[in-house]
């Protein structure tokens, strides 16, 4: 599906010489003698805004179809309520698998139940979806609280509401854990917070709060190994607004990770860190916590959702990975919209509320 001509050899005054309506398809010929078959599908999917051409009185669509609408996202609030699939369906049904991405997509995560107790079963269960990603941690982890990378995750200290990767230029979008054991101990309780939700509420309460944590851009950092020390490209802020679609559609939160910033006034250190306490406090209201299990796994949107876990005693085996967002993405186009659809809309940034891009 790659472009295959030369685009730099058309004429620049290149004009049409005919064009013929057939079935679903126009067909154009070109003054330079070359033929173009259009699909109706196409076309109307590629039309332009005409009311940002100038000159231009008309426009063909409503309005409403041009601007996209806001991402409609479903916060799970009861810990009784929380979304779960099977492991064998997910394993052997594309439409368990859509609904398992789709759950992740609206509520930020989903369980997976009945999954054997081995790290094999639960490598081939991430790569349901997609490859699993390479970090400096490794792809596929099976770790325990032994510190083998000096990071918080790999003690048994309680870990706050965060996401992973802030450090990365592109943080990974999907975290799986499946507890595999948990020995002469108690604690390690999981939890998770909606960060789009405490979002939406921060706007809400505080506008200027969210516009703070938009506005201020973060250096963030991995430094714990002494062959490691990873930084973004580019500073980046915690709500990441998304340039096309006009809302917002990652977070970094992570006050373990977060860098010292130099290029700050001390009255805007002020204003940030009031707005990010604000913040903060509405994390803490909308926590959720559920106890991990073996044979259960959880997979969720780490550009979404917070994790964390309170502080545990004995020996605990936890394992899992992560998925690069492209790929999920991915997935969950083509298992919702088909081949042909994600097709038609490739390049496509407006004018269709069902296009596949405003999954992102």
């Amino acid at each position: 599906m790659q472009r295959t001509s030369d685009t730099f050899s058309i004429p620049q005054n290149v004009k049409i010489d005919s064009i013929e309506h057939r079935d679903n398809m126009v067909e154009i010929k070109w003054s330079d003698k070359h033929t173009g078959l259009y699909s109706y599908a196409w076309l109307h999917a590629h039309s332009q805004d005409m009311s940002s051409i100038e000159g231009t009185k008309s426009v063909p669509y409503p309005q409403s179809a041009m601007r996209p609408p806001r991402r409609k996202f479903t916060p799970v609030v009861d810990p009784d309520q929380t979304p779960r699939v099977k492991y064998d369906d997910v394993m052997s049904d594309d439409e368990s698998l859509h609904i398992w991405l789709t759950h992740i997509w609206d509520q930020g995560f989903c369980f997976v139940d009945d999954v054997p107790v081995s790290p094999e079963a639960t490598q081939i269960l991430i790569e349901r979806i997609a490859f699993i990603r390479n970090t400096h941690y490794g792809g596929f982890w099976d770790f325990t609280a032994d510190l083998t990378f000096k990071d918080t995750a790999y003690t048994n200290e309680f870990l706050g509401a965060h996401t992973d990767n802030t450090y990365f230029t592109d943080p990974a979008r999907l975290q799986l854990f499946h507890l595999l054991s948990h020995t002469e101990g108690s604690g390690g309780e999981n939890l998770l917070v909606d960060g789009f939700a405490a979002a939406a509420q921060l706007r809400l309460e505080k506008p200027e709060h969210y516009a703070q944590l938009v506005n201020h851009r973060h250096p963030w950092h991995a430094s714990g190994n002494e062959d490691t020390c990873i930084q973004p490209s580019a500073m980046a802020p915690v709500f990441s607004m998304h340039p096309d679609l006009n809302k917002m559609y990652q977070i970094r939160w992570n006050n373990y990770d977060r860098a010292p910033k130099t290029n700050w006034s001390a009255s805007e250190q002020t204003i940030w860190y009031r707005a990010a306490r604000h913040y903060n406090e509405i994390l803490k209201s909308r926590e959720i916590w559920t106890k991990l299990k073996p044979g259960s796994a959880l997979m969720f949107d780490n550009w979404r959702m917070l994790h964390g876990r309170s502080q545990f005693t004995g020996k605990r085996r936890m394992c899992g990975g992560y998925v690069n967002n492209d790929d999920y993405i991915s997935r969950l186009r083509l298992l919702k919209f088909g081949r042909k659809e994600v097709l038609d809309n490739l390049g496509n940034v407006g004018n269709n509320p069902q296009n596949p891009y405003w999954f992102i």
